[in-house]
């Protein structure tokens, strides 16, 4: 079985990642009724963290999905005509549902489709990651540019002093150079040599 044709029938509901009875039935390869069924019967192996019915409302959200998948070669049958609302199966009930049902090829299938809810969480995890760390390399990059600009800065403030102590060391030397020829020039008192 492609994980391609499972994850296409993985969809979120209530916040979480979910399969609905009549996909799960057709890829178990038995009537969606049986599988309604032995869930019914086993109803306390399904608590609502791993099966639920879903709303008109939601339905008719997943349905517009629906449109959306069949152009993209999607089965444009799926749920079309069924007079009951669907159960969607988290990934809990998809594991659960292998106790229910016995046959082989439901556990291959349920092997396949936890092997995909897994490959989906892993996904979205990275997926959540990535812009963490994208953030925080920003933040660093950022703290590091105002350092840099502060240590400039002070670069240049200590290049503006030394530069005013060097200039006052020049004015320095200029006026003693400048008293130098004004004693030098002035007429001397005194005896001559």
């Amino acid at each position: 079985m492609e994980l391609s044709v499972i994850q296409s029938r993985i969809f979120e509901v209530r916040g979480q990642k979910a399969m609905l009875d009549y996909d799960l039935a057709e890829l178990y390869q038995v009537e969606t009724r049986t599988l309604k069924q032995s869930v019914r019967r086993n109803i306390n192996r399904f608590p609502s963290d791993f099966m639920f019915e879903i709303t008109r409302e939601e339905y008719n959200s997943l349905r517009s999905q629906f449109v959306i998948l069949e152009d993209n070669g999607a089965d444009s049958n799926r749920g079309k005509h069924s007079k009951y609302l669907p159960f969607a199966f988290t990934e809990q009930g998809v594991a659960m549902l292998s106790s229910v049902l016995h046959s082989e090829a439901a556990i291959e299938v349920n092997i396949a489709i936890i092997r995909v809810f897994v490959a989906v969480r892993n996904y979205f995890t990275i997926q959540t990651s990535i812009p963490d760390e994208i953030r925080q390399l920003k933040e660093r990059m950022s703290a590091l540019e105002n350092l840099c600009n502060e240590n400039l800065k002070a670069v240049n403030d200590l290049s503006e002093d030394t530069r005013r102590d060097i200039d006052s060391v020049y004015i320095a030397l200029t006026e003693m150079a400048e008293r130098k020829k004004q004693l030098e020039n002035r007429p001397r008192i005194g005896f001559n040599q």
